[in-house]
C-alpha cells in the first residue's frame, strides 16, 4: 500500500496544481527559505541562522553579515560540525553553536532555524506555549518545548546543549526571553512549520488581547493538525511561495 506522502505525489502527478518550479539546489533552497520566512517576520536584523545538513555531514547556513531578505544561493556559506568555514565568501555567526550541537546531537534532522520573530518571541518572552484557536494554528500540531534555563548566551555550548536536550525529539522550541527553534527533515516541511507558529503566535496574542477566546477542541484540533503531519506538509505551499519569490527577485537563485 502507498504511503500518504506517495499517495499525494502521485495525485500532483495526475493533476498538477500549479506550474512546476526549477530543480533546486539546497544552497538555492536555503536562500529562498531565509527570503520566505522574513516576510513571514523572522526578521531580527541580522540576526538568525538556518542550517542544512549535508549527506556529508557538513552544514549549509547564511552568512552573518547579510538579512535575510538580501541572501542569494552564492552568499550560502559551508561549515563542519565544529562551526569551521569550508566554503563561502562571508562570515558565519559565533551564535551557530545552537545549530552545531543540534546536529550532532539529532542525525534526523536536515533543517533548522533560529531567529526571534516578532510574535514567536513575545510567547517566549512570557513563557507560554500559545493555545490553538483557528484551524491555521492547528496546523502545528506537534508539541511545541519551552526551554527557560539559560545561564548566558547561546552560543555557549552549555548554553546550546541545553537547549538542544530541552527540544528533546520534539520539531518546535520557544526559547524563554530569546526566540523559537524550528526542525525538520525536509524544507517544505521547516517552511510549513516556521510559518504556522508565528501564524498561531500571532492569532493567540490578538484573540487573548480581546480578552480571551474559545480554544479549538484538542480532538478538532488533532484531526486537523493530522492531515497536515506528512513530509509533504502542506501540499504545495512550497512551490507556491518559492514561484512567488522568483516574481520578485530571480536573482536569489543566482
Amino acid at each position: 500500500m502507498a504511503t500518504t506522502e506517495e499517495s499525494i505525489q502521485q495525485d500532483l502527478r495526475r493533476n498538477p496544481m500549479a506550474p512546476a518550479i526549477p530543480e533546486l539546489t539546497p544552497h538555492q533552497e536555503l536562500a529562498l527559505l531565509a527570503r520566505m520566512l522574513w516576510r513571514e517576520g523572522y526578521d531580527d536584523h541580522l540576526s538568525g541562522h538556518i542550517t542544512y545538513r549535508d549527506d556529508d555531514g557538513t552544514l549549509l547556513a547564511n552568512p552573518f553579515g547579510l538579512p535575510w531578505d538580501e541572501i542569494r544561493a552564492s552568499d550560502v556559506m559551508r561549515i563542519d560540525l565544529d562551526a569551521r568555514p569550508l566554503e563561502g565568501q562571508w562570515t558565519v555567526t559565533p551564535a551557530i553553536t545552537l545549530h552545531t550541537e543540534l546536529h550532532k546531537a539529532r542525525h534526523d534532522i536536515r533543517w533548522a532555524v533560529h531567529n526571534h520573530p516578532v510574535w514567536g518571541t513575545i510567547w517566549c518572552n512570557v513563557q507560554r506555549v500559545p493555545p490553538i484557536y483557528d484551524q491555521t494554528s492547528a496546523e502545528l500540531i506537534d508539541e511545541i518545548a519551552l526551554h527557560d534555563e539559560f545561564t548566558g548566551p547561546v552560543q555557549d555550548v552549555a548554553n546550546a546543549k541545553g537547549c538542544v536536550e530541552a527540544m528533546g525529539d520534539k520539531p518546535v522550541a520557544l526559547l524563554a526571553n530569546h526566540g523559537v527553534f524550528v526542525v525538520a527533515e525536509s524544507v517544505a516541511k521547516v517552511y510549513h512549520r516556521a510559518s504556522t507558529l508565528e501564524w498561531r503566535c500571532r492569532n493567540a496574542f490578538r484573540t487573548e488581547t480581546l480578552g480571551g477566546g474559545v480554544e479549538l477542541k484538542p480532538d478538532i484540533a488533532r484531526a486537523f493538525g493530522e492531515l497536515f503531519d506528512t513530509p509533504v506538509a502542506f501540499p504545495g505551499l512550497w512551490e507556491a511561495m518559492v514561484r512567488r519569490e522568483l516574481r520578485l527577485d530571480p536573482s536569489v537563485l543566482d
